[in-house]
């Protein structure tokens, strides 16, 4: 492995920059692009904080409910600001072709639901009534409900085998993830029809590195914050979703086949089926008091630690 000394890091060329950051307050629905963003325990603040559930509390994902791609979220402007608290008139806002606004107080509701589950954690969260239930209902076609993560009560950790001390709301696996545009424009380069980055959903986009160093890239400095990238980004069949008509095709998941796949970043390693794209992460400020942590677009990246190639690499 690979390392630079983190002393002389400030004073070289940045590896990298921040380009976009993206927070998806609901699971499964449309990101916000922002500014900055604070850093929580969890990730970045409002991310995944909110999940849509069928009625035996099991959540929807793009993976089965596509139509949640057309969702479009908003939340104010103000609410990634660091120490911002919201107000009884502060809403997140959510509309979809056909429906009504719908508009979620963002102070805390007083309801609880039980048995509520997403991938291997269960437990209880806060439900946000019968308004959004009837909306989602009526969208999806299905017995819905929509709940928010109750942080005074649960806690979902990380898998201890890639990050041990940390947690995450109702993300899939990690509380953040990376991904280059250097990445992308590659295999846009293998494309017929070019992706957009939507499809990817990260939550930090970086420029100006090579294509795929972020699979190398086993500690970062952002700003004074510390990153560790714990795992490769394994990929379901959400890619392959058009995040502008929810309507799903091959592409690029047969593409990333023949090129990211386990078995050809990987052949020494057992075989899953897998294909990467992107780089979990997890940052060591998160979990201590503090203010100012904000993570700003344009903020550059140091590569501190690497690993030669994506067969080292954690995946």
């Amino acid at each position: 492995m690979e390392k630079t000394d983190a002393s002389s890091a400030a004073a070289a060329v940045a590896d990298a920059k921040i380009s976009s950051i993206f927070i998806y307050p609901v699971k499964s629905c449309r990101g916000i692009s922002v500014p900055h963003a604070p850093l929580t325990p969890t990730g970045f603040r409002w991310d995944r904080q909110w999940l849509v559930v069928n009625q035996r509390g099991r959540a929807y994902t793009q993976r089965v409910e596509p139509k949640l791609a057309l969702v479009e979220v908003n939340l104010p402007a103000e609410a990634f600001s660091e120490g911002w608290e919201p107000t009884k008139t502060s809403y997140l806002e959510i509309k979809a072709p056909g429906m009504d606004l719908l508009k979620i107080s963002l102070c805390k509701p007083p309801k609880v639901s039980d048995g509520v589950s997403v991938w291997e954690w269960s437990g209880s969260a806060l439900d946000e009534g019968d308004e959004a239930s009837k909306w989602f209902t009526n969208y999806l076609g299905k017995p819905s409900r929509m709940v928010r993560f109750n942080a005074a009560s649960e806690t979902r950790p990380v898998n201890p085998v890639y990050a041990q001390g940390y947690s995450i709301m109702f993300s899939d696996m990690f509380p953040f993830m990376l991904v280059s545009q250097g990445s992308l424009d590659e295999l846009n380069k293998l494309l017929k029809e070019p992706v957009p980055m939507n499809r990817f959903r990260p939550n930090i986009l970086v420029d100006g590195c090579e294509p795929f160093s972020e699979d190398l890239w086993t500690e970062i400095k952002i700003s004074q914050f510390s990153f560790q990238g714990v795992r490769l980004c394994s990929r379901c069949k959400v890619p392959t979703i058009n995040q502008d008509t929810a309507i799903a095709g091959p592409e690029p998941n047969e593409t990333l086949m023949k090129y990211r796949s386990g078995k050809v970043l990987r052949p020494d390693k057992k075989q899953q089926g897998e294909i990467y794209f992107g780089q979990n992460m997890v940052c060591k400020e998160s979990l201590t008091e503090g203010k100012a942590k904000l993570v700003k677009v344009g903020d550059p990246i140091f590569v501190l630690q690497k690993v030669s190639t994506a067969a080292e690499a954690v995946a």
